[in-house]
């Protein structure tokens, strides 16, 4: 579980800022939205609200910021990420940083990059020990890993140092959990496994849903029973949807669906691979419809798309045709009927498209879907009907706030002291709370 945040001096972040999941002992309501992991209680939800410009989309971005340096490296583009409201941020390190659980351990993981030279300055791993006490797992200084004080077989060690040793010769713009990760011999590195354990959790368990962005894991729309239950959710959602069935389709049908790269791209590759596909079946997802191809017959694939039912009309409908709100809602079932367990669920702009009920009415599902889980659901949102008390927990809610100099500022609404009755969409909106836009003046567009 995700426990903490932390990031600084990275696009409208000045000084360091960070955002925390761990509950307030002063707060009672909606205890079931706590986890106990030893003797810390992480909460499942962090809503997190904010003016236009205010740093929301940056939280997110930060995020994935970190998934793409630890998988990929460093990015090019990323040089004018500092975060370029002061001058003197161009030659200052930004810091990112995630505290998290995997299993009952705590862990903290972070580093530093000086963007505008596209380098890494550092990286480290602490396990995190009762009582504030940390114990060093491994860190990187002047581009040279090294290890704690673990107990490891000489092997291990001497297999570490020659991974060491070949890092500090690459160049700066990779980490080394991501370099750990990729061809090395996991089976010689006894002692070491919590590398490749939290590789997998920082790159697979946290998943970040932007407003362009598209879910691909449409396997359960193709498990037997599987339909009944998402017709039944649709129509939950009141999207006019009755049915939902799979229709064969031809390959030319499938060619008219997809880009022409990207179909000639797929078709290449199942030439070149037969053994790999045959036998399987791949599921593919673009923003006008889904399909999937069974590959029993390498030569005659089996190529199916979904269908859409409205009412008592005797025609199908396509994904394509349905509104925006009835394709977000298609997106947003896959955080409901997706099995994947340990995961924290980052999306910006939840409300995008949907209606408050609608976005209430999701948030109660996936709260009831995932109730005594480790799951959790961090978003950003303008949705000031759903800041009410019965749904959430008041260490639940943060605001992103912009300074003087155009710096973003998060803060728990836990920080004021409110009553269990009061209205807070209502105090939200008034100002109470900040975070919103400031309307200096009314200007006329018409001319006189």
């Amino acid at each position: 579980m995700l426990v903490n945040i932390t990031v600084e001096n990275f696009k409208s972040f000045d000084k360091k800022e960070e955002l925390s999941m761990i509950s307030s002992s002063k707060i009672q309501e909606n205890k079931s939205h706590r986890i106990k992991i030893k003797q810390t209680n992480l909460l499942n939800n962090a809503v997190i609200y904010g003016e236009n410009a205010s740093g929301k989309s940056n939280l997110v971005k930060s995020l994935e910021f970190i998934k793409t340096v630890i998988m990929e490296g460093l990015p090019l583009e990323s040089v004018n990420d500092y975060c370029r409201n002061k001058d003197s941020n161009k030659d200052r390190e930004s810091v990112f940083e995630l505290q998290f659980t995997v299993g009952d351990k705590f862990y903290a993981y972070g580093f530093s990059v000086l963007l505008s030279e596209g380098r890494i300055t550092g990286e480290w791993l602490y396990e995190l020990r009762p009582h504030g006490s940390a114990k060093l797992l491994f860190e990187v200084e002047n581009a040279m890993p090294t290890l704690g004080s673990l107990k490891l077989t000489k092997d291990a060690v001497n297999r570490f140092t020659i991974y060491a040793e070949d890092f500090a010769q690459q160049d700066q713009n990779r980490l080394f959990l991501g370099v750990m990760n990729h061809g090395k011999d996991t089976n010689k590195l006894k002692g070491l496994e919590f590398l490749f354990e939290i590789y997998d959790w920082l790159c697979n368990h946290i998943v970040i849903i932007t407003p362009n962005t598209i879910l691909n894991s449409f396997s359960y729309y193709y498990q037997e029973g599987s339909l009944e239950k998402i017709s039944e959710l649709l129509a939950d959602f009141d999207t006019g949807i009755s049915n939902v069935a799979i229709k064969k389709i031809t390959q030319e049908e499938l060619k008219q669906s997809l880009p022409i790269e990207v179909y000639n791209n797929l078709i290449e590759k199942i030439k070149l691979s037969t053994t790999e596909f045959k036998g399987g079946k791949l599921t593919m997802r673009s923003h006008d419809t889904f399909f999937a191809i069974d590959f029993q017959d390498i030569e005659h694939p089996n190529i199916t798309t979904l269908c859409l039912h409205h009412g008592e009309s005797p025609f199908d409908f396509s994904f394509k045709e349905e509104s925006d709100g009835t394709q977000r809602i298609f997106d947003l079932l896959d955080l409901i009927l997706s099995n994947q367990e340990h995961t924290v669920y980052i999306i910006d702009e939840l409300e995008r498209s949907l209606h408050p009920n609608l976005t209430k009415h999701f948030l109660e599902l996936f709260m009831e879907t995932h109730k005594n889980s480790d799951t959790q659901l961090l978003f950003t949102t303008h949705e000031s009907s759903i800041m009410d008390l019965k749904l959430f927990r008041r260490d639940e809610f943060w605001f992103i706030e912009r300074d003087h100099e155009n710096c973003s500022h998060i803060y728990s609404l836990a920080k004021f002291k409110e009553r269990y009755d009061t209205k807070l969409s209502k105090a939200y909106l008034e100002g109470r709370y900040g975070a919103i836009p400031v309307l200096s003046s009314i200007v006329s567009i018409k001319g006189e």
